[in-house]
């Protein structure tokens, strides 16, 4: 689209384009609407004193978007009276096609934002349509709430799902980079951050501010928003002296050393346990004679009752796409799915008989899961079901989040089921001693890959911090393998174990 040619203003390199297209109507509206949103970021105290600093990608469904020009704010620049030839245009690469004039004394000249280097990494590393950097002062102090901290962390808040990816229940990490005399020697940190953290959009810089990223201007300023919201409720909760990083937001508690069995040096301290359900805290037999059978009975019933809801329609398109794929690699079972336009029963029929055969199949698949955990969503909210678990396990989890402990849960069921199970047992509603849950969007329960992914998710310094606890011998070889402490449950119905399995065995929750 353009090559560099010379060099402009403060020595950046420039590159040349099309004047026309440098004057094209989407280069002109991203620059207003960049003007008009530092004065909108400057009443936020995002932009005061000349800092922070906003891009944004010229939008044109003709190029891709890694091909499209971006707008920068100017360095230096009293952002609430910026006006749109006040900006920096530049190509793909970050090379400038267009500076602002020169304005007379007491205005300084104009100077390409030293954020420049960091913006592109979020264009590059992440796809982004815009990056907004703020110096709003919660953003500064949530990284000094900890010094020594190199994670933030909060759950169980309702903004937290304005964050991509994120619910109510998630726990949000945001990574936090240690600051420097100038801000383009952050980029690198910056940038092994965004690759350390694959499903963060944003990224934290100690004493200094916050770098957020989104799709579009529109999710980039939705996220910011909701960070400084979170930022502002953790601090408020921390002169409270209630801790935000836990699902209750109690007291803030010292984390009490707890010798948990199974480490080799017999001393080590848990800072988290990760938690299968399926013959760990639930027996198997309520998912094989209870879950299973309802959904797999509920079927026909849940698909006419909400057919055209956005929700099963997605359900749908997902159950197709997946179907799709197994009749290619000749799976037994797998029957076509009619597309939309086809008669109501039809599609009904087809999905019930591929969902039948999944079942029975016991396949670990996203598009399984997601329509089960949208049946059972319904059967717990008519009192049709109610989670099971065993007797010692609300006991233990409320022992360990009273120890300071954070305890995670790891199924091959969706999060949506995960929540019902543990939000409607007999002995009440045991999510407030969750910090999170992982399904198989992390990777298979048998892959060593998977445990390092929730390794570096729940924030701890070495592996061996954290306790996983299956019944399943394989997945207790690549948990051990990721550098995980593990215990293997045994309960009634389990599977029996290889002999000379060489794993520590629990019976009950209460040994741990």
């Amino acid at each position: 689209m353009a090559t560099v040619s010379d060099v402009g203003v403060n020595g950046e390199k420039r590159a040349k384009i099309s004047p026309d297209f440098l004057e094209s109507k989407g280069v002109q509206e991203t620059k207003a609407l960049l003007s008009e949103l530092c004065r909108h970021f400057y009443g936020l105290g995002w932009v005061s004193g000349t800092g922070g600093s906003i891009t944004i990608k010229v939008h044109d469904d003709a190029i891709p978007k890694q091909n499209q020009l971006v707008v920068m704010s100017p360095s230096g620049v009293q952002k609430e009276r910026m006006v749109p030839e006040d900006m920096y245009v530049l190509s793909p690469d970050g090379s400038v096609l267009a500076s602002p004039t020169v304005k007379p004394y007491p205005h300084k000249p104009p100077k390409c934002s030293d954020c420049g280097p960091l913006f592109m990494k979020a264009y590059q590393m992440r796809d982004a349509g815009a990056v907004i950097h703020s110096h709003g002062i919660e953003s500064c102090l949530a990284t000094m709430i900890n010094p020594s901290a190199k994670e933030f962390r909060i759950t169980h808040m309702e903004m937290i799902k304005g964050i991509k990816g994120h619910g109510y229940y998630d726990e949000l990490v945001i990574p936090i980079i240690e600051n420097t005399a100038y801000e383009y020697e952050l980029t690198e940190s910056l940038a092994k951050a965004i690759e350390a953290y694959p499903k963060t959009t944003a990224v934290l810089v100690r004493n200094h501010g916050i770098y957020v990223w989104g799709d579009s201007w529109i999710h980039a300023k939705t996220q910011a928003e909701c960070y400084h919201y979170l930022f502002d409720a953790a601090i408020k909760l921390y002169q409270l002296g209630l801790d935000w990083s836990t699902p209750n937001h109690g007291p803030i508690q010292k984390v009490k050393e707890v010798v948990v069995g199974g480490c080799n040096d017999g001393a080590s301290s848990e800072r988290c346990i990760v938690l299968d359900i399926e013959g760990t805290t639930t027996p198997i037999s309520f998912v094989t004679d209870v879950l299973f059978p309802y959904a797999r009975n509920n079927v026909h019933k849940h698909l006419s009752l909400t057919f055209d809801t956005a929700e099963t329609k997605e359900d749908i398109k997902l159950l197709r796409s997946q179907v799709q794929d197994d009749l290619e690699k000749g799976i037994a079972g797998a029957v076509p799915i009619p597309l939309d336009d086809s008669a109501k029963e039809e599609v009904i029929a087809a999905i019930v008989a591929n969902v039948e055969g999944m079942i029975k199949a016991d396949r670990k698949i996203p598009a399984l899961k997601q329509l089960q955990g949208h049946i059972w969503l319904t059967g717990f909210e008519n009192n049709e079901l109610k989670g099971e678990v065993f007797e010692d396990v609300p006991r233990a989890l409320e022992r360990w989040h009273a120890s300071g402990i954070k305890v995670y849960i790891y199924s091959s069921g969706s999060r949506l089921a995960q929540r019902l199970l543990f939000g409607n047992t007999k002995y009440g509603d045991l999510r407030k001693y969750l910090s999170g849950y992982f399904d198989t969007a992390v990777g298979n329960k048998r892959e060593t890959r998977s445990y390092v992914e929730i390794r570096e998710s729940v924030g701890v310094d070495k592996p061996s911090e954290i306790l996983f606890v299956t019944d399943v011998f394989q997945e207790a070889v690549a948990a051990k393998a990721a550098g995980l402490d593990v215990n293997i449950s045994i309960r009634p119905g389990n599977a029996p174990l290889p002999d000379n399995h060489g794993f520590k065995t629990i019976q009950s929750f209460s040994e741990i």
